[in-house]
């Protein structure tokens, strides 16, 4: 009998001392595929204990994006924040050691504290506000999180001074070079020790209060404050915890931060799908103790470890699915937003619901559809050609109330704020809206599984061409699109989208886990759905018979 859904166990929770000590003691063989640095879709990650995410590979990753800074002529201060993962503290000073080595003029949390990656994006933007882009006093980051895996992972995660995730070319360059100084036993890396530097050495940010006092002017807080909306919020024992604190304080918000309890083992959590504690918003097994307390709130929002992410959790529906909630803040926004640029686009990845398209297309926008990955709307947001930019995986951000850009990273603490604006302004929770968009528009029956697959199997995967697909029918219905681009900026997708006119698939290997995840759905009801997904199954495992 599964377990996901349930508290976890002693059995479940990891060892943080052994933890931190493997950080230290392991050391990675560059010629060992599974212990180079590689960058997904949102940075390195891996685990100290299976010599993924050790000591070396941060020293020699840290070193890397110094070059890569010098590569890029950026020469301004660079922001550092970590979340409440077991690994962060300890990769967030040996990344100090080597930045303050080579002269990098680092910001840290003036707090000593944690720093959601929103807040890191926001940071950045601000400082660079004004800034020509080729101006060598820009300012870039890093964030040190895993996002939402489970607590005995690490993650490492660059910024350059558009704010958002570095695309694949600087990823890809900084993990050659990160891969090389391993290989060379270090050799070239600068370093000082962490415990030599005094109280000056490291510039300070209050990253907490720039970004809470600035929200005012991107979400309607005092439409919150009047309406008087009961707001449970639980960070999920994550970097949002304190920045939930100060938002009800400073806007006077009737607002509870449900758990705020901190710990690197996160007994407190429910087990996601796998039986493991992952720290996901969007998932209702890992929010199973968030949905249990629904009719206590107007409205209980969750945020991811990093607090890119967000979940709704309403009294007449539960957890949102992230896609429905996507369409309802879309939705909203653009009817909202009266001095946003009349022509910005709405920006969806290719495996979000199909009622975004039609919700879209209601309000005379433009969509721009785009691979998985956030990084694809980070152009849009900064010169606000797209308003809104979106992910399946409940990430999302969007403009300020005047049209410029807020974030161009996730940003899930500002989405929660959005469910309770929108309830404050409209009278009616986002399910309930929801609802009224698909009896507008058709049922959706959408659902995202998550498969085990090797790396072999992730990268046959990833290479998969529509070619492959010799059927010209999905369930019955014609097939309309075989697609291994985006239609909205032709980049590859890393896998495959089948459409009909009524559904759609999409298989793709995940950037952070080894798992393949396939979505689908369809318009016309969940048994539908399940012949999509059965079909779509067979190709898959066809794909991946080889590897």
């Amino acid at each position: 009998m599964s377990r996901a859904g349930q508290p976890a166990e002693a059995s479940d929770l990891i060892d943080v001392d052994e933890l931190i000590a493997a950080y230290y003691d392991l050391k990675p063989d560059a010629t060992v595929s599974g212990e180079r640095v590689a960058f997904g879709t949102s940075g390195h990650r891996g685990s100290s204990l299976s010599t993924s995410f050790n000591e070396d590979h941060i020293l020699a990753t840290t070193q890397a994006i110094v070059d890569y800074r010098n590569e890029q002529g950026i020469a301004g201060p660079l922001f550092l924040g970590r979340d409440t993962h077991g690994l962060s503290l300890p990769a967030e000073r040996t990344a100090i050691e080597v930045l303050v080595a080579n002269g990098v003029d680092v910001r840290v949390d003036a707090r000593d504290s944690w720093v959601p990656t929103p807040a890191l994006s926001h940071a950045i933007l601000a400082y660079n506000k004004g800034r020509a882009l080729d101006d060598p006093g820009r300012a870039d980051g890093i964030v040190v999180t895993p996002s939402h895996n489970p607590p005995r992972d690490g993650g490492f995660k660059y910024n350059p001074p558009n704010g958002g995730p570095a695309d694949t070319d600087a990823t890809g360059w900084i993990a050659d070079k990160a891969n090389y100084y391993i290989g060379e036993s270090l050799d070239g890396v600068k370093r000082t020790r962490y415990a030599d530097l005094d109280a000056e050495t490291l510039g300070q940010y209050d990253f907490r209060d720039a970004y809470v006092r600035d929200l005012e002017n991107i979400i309607d807080v005092e439409a919150i404050r009047k309406a008087g909306v009961r707001i449970g919020a639980d960070p999920l024992g994550g970097a949002s915890v304190d920045y939930w604190a100060l938002i009800g304080e400073v806007y006077g918000l009737d607002l509870t931060v449900v758990n705020p309890d901190v710990d690197p083992t996160w007994r407190f959590m429910t087990l996601d799908w796998d039986e493991k504690i992952r720290m996901d918003p969007s998932s209702p097994s890992a929010m199973a103790g968030l949905i249990g307390r629904r009719h206590e709130y107007d409205l209980l929002t969750g945020n991811d470890a990093d607090a890119d992410r967000h979940g709704i959790v309403t009294p007449d529906s539960g957890l949102m699915n992230p896609n429905h909630y996507l369409a309802v803040a879309i939705d909203y926004l653009y009817s909202h937003r009266p001095e946003w640029p009349a022509d910005a686009a709405v920006g969806k990845t290719l495996v979000s619901s199909m009622i975004i398209d039609k919700v879209a297309a209601s309000l005379g926008r433009e969509l721009l559809e785009v691979p998985v990955g956030f990084k694809w709307f980070v152009p849009g947001l900064l010169d606000g050609s797209v308003a809104f930019g979106g992910e399946e995986s409940a990430g999302a951000s969007f403009l300020r109330k005047d049209g410029t850009v807020w974030t161009t990273d996730k940003d899930g603490i500002l989405l929660c704020l959005l469910a309770s604006e929108i309830l404050a302004v409209t009278g009616k929770t986002p399910s309930q809206r929801y609802a009224e968009l698909e009896a507008e528009f058709g049922a959706s029956a959408y659902q995202r599984v998550d498969a085990p697959a090797t790396p072999a199997q992730k990268s046959a995967l990833s290479k998969l061409a529509p070619e492959a697909v010799t059927a010209t029918e999905l369930a019955g219905e014609p097939i309309t699109a075989k697609l291994s681009h985006a239609p909205g900026n032709g980049a590859a997708i890393g896998g495959l989208k089948v459409q009909t006119e009524h559904a759609w698939f999409a298989a793709r290997p995940s950037g952070t886990e080894d798992v393949y995840k396939l979505y689908a759905e369809s318009l016309r009801g969940p048994e539908h759905l399940a012949e999509v997904q059965e079909e779509a199954r067979a190709v898959v495992s066809e794909a991946l018979g080889g590897a």
